[in-house]
């Protein structure tokens, strides 16, 4: 199925190095590139869907490859040179029965 491509997004982990004095967990950004992301924007009804149930602003849903094997839930991203916060539970649908590449879906908000 390659009529569609989605493009390459960066997924920002935070991996833990270490604790401070106080023992609290240090952490290190991971870039991680993921190719074949498709960005739509969220629908208006989403939008007031996500602002009533959470109080925040989903901008964009992204659509994750089928075999991805990431976290996404609360994690950065970054795609169309800005910064972005996934929220909320990725759905994530059966990959035999889903006839394209893409299986899961998460929205983000923007993240200064």
């Amino acid at each position: 199925m390659a009529m569609i491509k989605g493009i390459t997004i960066t997924l920002i982990n935070k991996k833990e190095i270490g604790k401070d004095p106080f023992d609290n967990p240090i952490y290190e950004d991971v870039e991680i590139e993921v190719d074949n992301v498709l960005i739509s924007p969220t629908d208006s009804d989403e939008i007031l869907n996500q602002q009533n149930l959470t109080g925040r602003t989903a901008v964009y849903t992204l659509a994750i490859p089928k075999g991805d094997t990431n976290i996404w839930e609360n994690q950065e991203v970054r795609f169309f040179g800005e910064r972005w916060r996934v929220f909320g539970i990725p759905l994530q649908g059966i990959d035999h029965l889903i006839p394209l590449d893409w299986n899961k879906k998460v929205t983000v908000e923007r993240y200064e």
